[in-house]
């Protein structure tokens, strides 16, 4: 006689959480798999009616040997032309490779670094010292984070016209763009960073000087190593905004060679339109540096993310 097999409360709850991340998974990637289907398809196929989710149909039917894929969308954005100076024989001409992006990771890169120099060093002087205003300080930036940047754009874009107008042999629309990205991602970065400090025992450090260490060699030695997965959420939170941040790179930069990505993104809308196989091309070169990025630090940033999350 064979019993039949009832589910337990547990294992219902279980099998619920399942389908409910299946559903979020399949949502959230529906756009992502859309957009990378559409840049590989050609115009034909896209402006059908009704539309064809696989280029793939035939008068005979559906087969997956006679689908119409087609790399028009990204030849149009990276524009390749015969070079005889270029090791591969051909140069990619594209503003979109040639400038924008190569612009966009300028910045971010700059900016992360410094960010992440800045909040550390800030953060571990909060964490570690009271000092007088020291809780008006922490309480200051932590208003500052609820400034949006949208509100500022006004008095940046005037202090950028008076710095351009002034000729100063220093100043460049990449110095001020850097700067302004700073202003807005550290004081943010800068709780982030004060939170992971003070996750770290101050016996560690107090130890490392009975040893010999001085506080420098004590904070580079042993505190900075142990809070390293904070300070690369730091990074990759900070390079993920000003990679995606549009209106600030597109009102304070007055020469488009110097325009991040996203202002090749929309010129790319201006000019293509009704191509919508373009659109979709220039929008994966965009998302794909992001992409490597968090395929190569996943480990270091879900790290910081869940301790992060057990220690608050």
């Amino acid at each position: 006689m064979t019993r039949s097999y009832i589910p337990s409360r547990q294992n219902w709850e279980g099998l619920l959480v399942n389908i409910v991340i299946i559903f979020v998974l399949v949502f959230a990637m529906l756009p992502i798999v859309t957009t990378v289907l559409v840049s590989f398809k050609g115009e034909r196929d896209i402006i059908r009616k009704p539309p064809n989710f696989l280029p793939c149909d035939t008068p005979e039917g559906f087969s997956l040997s006679e689908c119409r894929w087609t790399v028009e969308g990204y030849q149009r954005v990276i524009k390749p032309k015969p070079s005889d100076t270029s090791p591969l024989g051909f140069a990619l001409t594209g503003n979109m490779l040639r400038t924008y992006i190569p612009n966009s990771l300028m910045y971010a890169i700059i900016t992360s670094v410094l960010v992440v120099l800045l909040a550390g060093l800030s953060g571990y002087a909060f964490s570690r010292y009271r000092f007088r205003g020291h809780g008006l300080l922490m309480t200051a930036i932590l208003a500052i984070t609820g400034v949006p940047l949208l509100t500022n754009l006004l008095a940046l874009y005037q202090m950028g016209t008076t710095l351009r107008k002034a000729d100063l042999p220093f100043y460049d629309d990449r110095l001020f763009i850097v700067a302004v990205y700073m202003g807005f991602f550290l004081p943010l970065s800068v709780w982030i960073a004060k939170g992971f400090f003070d996750a770290i025992p101050r016996e560690l450090e107090e130890a490392a000087l009975i040893d010999g260490c001085s506080p420098i060699s004590a904070l580079f030695r042993i505190t900075m190593p142990l809070a390293l997965p904070g300070l690369m959420a730091v990074f990759l939170l900070t390079f993920v905004n000003v990679w995606n941040e549009f209106i600030a790179g597109y009102l304070l930069i007055s020469k488009n060679a110097y325009k991040p990505a996203m202002f090749g993104l929309y010129e790319f809308l201006g000019q293509n339109i009704i191509n919508l196989q373009v659109i979709a091309a220039a929008c994966i070169l965009i998302a794909s540096p992001i992409i490597i990025l968090f395929l190569f630090t996943r480990r270091s940033f879900f790290k910081a993310m869940v301790e992060g999350a057990v220690k608050g």
